[in-house]
């Protein structure tokens, strides 16, 4: 039997990566693959960097990746956030960030983007337009796969775990995230995506004796009063709140903050 063990959305939480690759470990888990959203993040991307250099994972790039090392001057002084990632990455971290894929072909069967095929800021399987997450119909989510044949599809981006089989039969697997289980939006609207607990959240796709792929969603139990304290130090409450909760920021909490 082979097993995957898939991440996405790591966001610098090298607290709940821990947890999550010594959980999938004793699943007896033969690979990792890392779907992007990797070190941004105000907790701690060079740590996480280090640590992921030593799992040999097919990793791809996030939005947050790609937005990390083409960040203008401009940007970065008015994005505390951003100044402490790129305080804290050295020049190889860096270059690794630079050198990820955009998407990749896994295996014959399995491909792995982190927003669609075409686009890293776009969801594939969720509509966010009325402030949460609701699965869009299964054309809306074929026009977006544009063609993509795979018969597994694996995505990001969303921090939503879920599992849709298409009309084609095609599988499609958002994991969920490590290291964020939820966070508020407003671009290109004002949403959330909530998981409505603290848990590092992680899937595991595994063939089995008849050729059939299962998979399986894991909810974690990390350490999240270190990642809290980090973020605190950066002085993001919101991600606070957010790790704290699972749960995005209400209008009059986003008022407070």
């Amino acid at each position: 039997m082979s097993t995957y063990a898939i991440l996405s959305d790591i966001h610098s939480n090298i607290y709940a990566l821990r947890a999550v690759v010594e959980h999938a470990k004793r699943f007896g888990t033969e690979q990792f693959i890392n779907l992007g959203d990797i070190l941004y993040g105000p907790i701690a991307p060079q740590e996480t960097y280090h640590y992921l250099q030593s799992l040999d994972a097919v990793t791809i790039c996030g939005n947050q990746d790609r937005q990390i090392f083409q960040a203008t001057q401009s940007e970065l002084d008015s994005n505390s956030t951003m100044k402490f990632i790129w305080q804290q990455l050295d020049e190889e971290a860096h270059a690794w960030m630079k050198s990820l894929p955009f998407d990749c072909q896994i295996t014959d069967e399995i491909y792995a983007c982190h927003g669609t095929p075409n686009d890293d800021l776009e969801y594939l399987l969720e509509d966010a337009s009325q402030g949460y997450a609701q699965l869009r119909p299964d054309r809306a989510i074929l026009d977006r796969l544009d063609g993509q044949p795979s018969p597994i599809i694996l995505c990001g981006h969303t921090h939503t775990p879920r599992c849709v089989t298409l009309s084609t039969g095609q599988m499609v697997i958002n994991p969920g995230s490590v290291g964020m289980p939820a966070y508020t939006d407003d671009a290109p609207f004002l949403h959330s995506m909530e998981n409505y607990s603290p848990h590092a959240r992680y899937a595991t796709l595994s063939l089995n004796s008849h050729h059939q792929w299962e998979v399986a969603f894991h909810s974690v139990v990390y350490d999240v009063d270190s990642a809290v304290m980090q973020a605190s130090l950066r002085e993001r409450q919101d991600w606070v709140h957010f790790l704290t909760t699972g749960r995005g920021l209400s209008e009059q909490k986003i008022k407070e903050l």
